[in-house]
């Protein structure tokens, strides 16, 4: 049989891994159907937000971001993550971690498309996006940090969707990537991803009027929040695709990740603790956003439920994976993974976007509590990405596994990756 012409491998592996996505049994067909199904609820609402404007939702004059920014910081986080697969992959020369890298580039894909997702739904006036376009609108660069975020978001996603193309790619015509040529990406992703949530962190800490977010620890607590929630979800849904594929999960990773998220969590609590003596033990005019979040103000507690709910459970978390013996039981480290996972979501979302406009810098003290279409939108933006992430996901253990691969390979290939 004559090899296939080289300049339309390419478009070979593309119609491969398109097929792949549309083979599944009536589990995988129902999980899809689910998640359009969530999709398309999310987007009815949002036609409703875009006919009637943001004063269907919960935000006011007094709160301009509520639950869309704290998803979006939360998921800016959770792309962040995917370098601790990366660093453990390339920079240690672990085998295991880098049969798993292809999972934290398809997290770090959906992630940072849910997160730009997010603050499009948060405008009152999406069709004005084009304003922030660079060689379109006025993109204020480099002054502005939101340019700096724009470029660092655009330029993330673009690293995470050209790496894992090259090395699914070669494994797809049943070649070895080349080493040297994609390292370097993987080493500027590296850097990359540190520097997407630090700029995130510089948004919410460069408004000096928000006494909240003006603090030099929220860039390293960002930092820390994204190591340990990445994790978290890594290692639940390294299990989930143990079970329903013929993918197979070295334990060294999830022990790995496991001791990563270990002192993540510690760390966490120890700049929460920081800040709490910080602010409480000498209470000035600055500690009223702190107080409001922790003990209420003025008889409006709203989010202390919340916060409450999310220290108990980072807490439990942080018990149960510091005591060893549990750790090594996969019962109780999903159970730290998932109270983990929530904890940090509410910490970061409603704990951090939120008591940061409250009290406002007069004085005025307005609650927010998100609607039912905020919480409609946002289920279905999730929806959106984890649909992403199964796609990705499907095509991807259909190469590792050699199920999708190019029937006319090359005869001298090695025998080991021919049947991987």
């Amino acid at each position: 049989m004559e090899r296939p012409i080289r300049w339309n491998r390419p478009l070979r592996f593309i119609q491969a891994g398109l097929r792949e996505t549309l083979r599944g049994g009536t589990r995988y067909w129902v999980w899809l159907a689910f998640l359009v199904t969530i999709f398309l609820f999310g987007a009815w609402n949002y036609r409703v937000q875009l006919e009637s404007g943001l004063v269907v939702t919960g935000l006011s004059d007094q709160v301009s971001w509520g639950l869309y920014i704290g998803n979006f910081a939360f998921m800016v986080g959770i792309a962040a993550s995917a370098v601790l697969l990366l660093i453990p992959a390339y920079i240690f020369n672990r085998e295991d971690m880098r049969k798993v890298v292809w999972l934290g580039k398809g997290m770090a894909v959906a992630a940072v498309l849910m997160a730009l997702l997010f603050v499009i739904v948060d405008l009152g006036r999406p069709d004005r996006i084009w304003h922030v376009i660079p060689f379109l609108g006025r993109f204020n660069f480099p002054a502005s940090l939101l340019a700096w975020d724009i470029i660092v978001l655009i330029g993330y996603l673009l690293l995470n969707i050209v790496t894992p193309f090259y090395v699914l790619y070669r494994y797809f015509i049943g070649k070895l990537p080349r080493f040297g040529l994609y390292f370097t990406f993987v080493v500027i992703a590296i850097f990359w991803a540190i520097s997407i949530h630090t700029v995130t962190a510089f948004l919410f800490s460069s408004n000096p009027a928000r006494p909240f977010w003006h603090s030099t620890l929220l860039a390293p607590r960002f930092i820390v929040t994204a190591f340990a929630s990445g994790p978290a979800l890594i290692i639940l849904a390294l299990q989930v695709i143990h079970r329903v594929t013929d993918f197979r999960v070295h334990q060294g990773v999830v022990t790995t990740l496991g001791w990563i998220l270990t002192v993540t969590m510690q760390i966490n609590l120890f700049f929460i603790g920081v800040e709490l003596v910080t602010h409480f033990y000498n209470e000035g005019g600055h500690a009223a956003s702190i107080r409001y979040l922790y003990l209420g103000l003025h008889d409006l507690n709203a989010l202390q439920a919340w916060i409450w709910s999310a220290l108990a459970m980072n807490g439990i978390a942080t018990a149960i994976l510091t005591i060893n013996p549990l750790r090594r039981r996969m019962l109780f480290l999903n159970i730290a993974c998932v109270l983990g996972f929530l904890g940090i979501w509410i910490e970061k979302g409603m704990g951090l976007v939120i008591p940061g406009f409250i009290p406002t810098p007069l004085g005025e003290v307005f609650e927010y509590t998100p609607t039912s279409i905020e919480i409609a939108v946002s289920m279905g933006i999730l929806a959106f990405g984890i649909l992403v992430f199964t796609l990705l996901t499907k095509v991807a253990v259909g190469i590792e596994t050699g199920k999708v691969v190019l029937h006319t390979a090359i005869s001298d290939t090695p025998r080991h990756i021919k049947h991987r």
